[in-house]
């Protein structure tokens, strides 16, 4: 009985059961629930792309309108123009940094003066003082000289800065059409990648061995 068991067993094993074997006028049909899922997955994706990359599309328009508009290139102008006139006028050989300097000199002169003149100290006391007052006065004066250095040469390049103004006008708008560029560059990579995503949307539209 046991040797009967064993061979019934190994010769189930080798034959194919009936639930394998497609009963007669059926055939077998591939699994079609992968590519729907698939289909689906990616219709869903491009649905939600297509929201971001209209955003996109109108903030390019928006940024190229900015970067491409000649009046925004001539306002810089002028307020660089209204900049430099009020930094010539500070730094000018009567301005506000040339009259710093003067007073600050001036100043330490008037307190050494009434310094040898003040008998209020001990002789010792106003001889310290005096030391002290000297020396502020002549760091003071060479302050005053590397100042005066400092402001005549910025004035200079001022003037120059306003003597090529349209140059400059025309490297502002340079710049401002290199801006416009880029945008149009990344926003031609952002519809390459929807078309990439579309194509596979298409691609997913054709039956399995299509």
């Amino acid at each position: 009985m046991a040797l009967l068991a064993v061979a019934a067993f190994m010769l189930g094993s080798v034959l194919p059961s009936s639930a394998q074997t497609p009963a007669p006028g059926q055939t077998q049909t591939p699994d079609a629930i992968t590519p729907v899922e698939e289909f689906s997955r990616q219709l869903e994706q491009f649905k939600n792309s297509i929201p971001q990359l209209n955003k996109r599309i109108e903030d390019s328009a928006t940024a190229v309108d900015r970067w491409t508009n000649v009046e925004r290139a001539r306002k810089e102008i002028e307020e660089l123009r209204a900049l430099v006139g009020t930094a010539l006028g500070a730094v000018s050989d009567n301005g506000t940094v040339s009259q710093l300097g003067a007073r600050a000199l001036a100043h330490a002169r008037e307190k050494l003066r009434a310094l040898e003149q003040d008998t209020r100290f001990r002789p010792e006391e106003r001889q310290f003082l005096t030391e002290q007052w000297r020396r502020l006065r002549a760091d003071t004066e060479r302050a005053n000289d590397e100042l005066a250095a400092a402001r005549k040469e910025f004035a200079e390049l001022l003037r120059t800065l306003q003597a090529n103004e349209d140059f400059v006008d025309e490297l502002v708008q340079i710049r401002q059409a290199q801006k416009a560029l880029e945008v149009i560059q990344r926003l031609t990579q952002d519809i390459r990648q929807a078309n990439d995503q579309l194509k596979r949307l298409i691609g997913g539209i054709k039956p399995p061995g299509a």
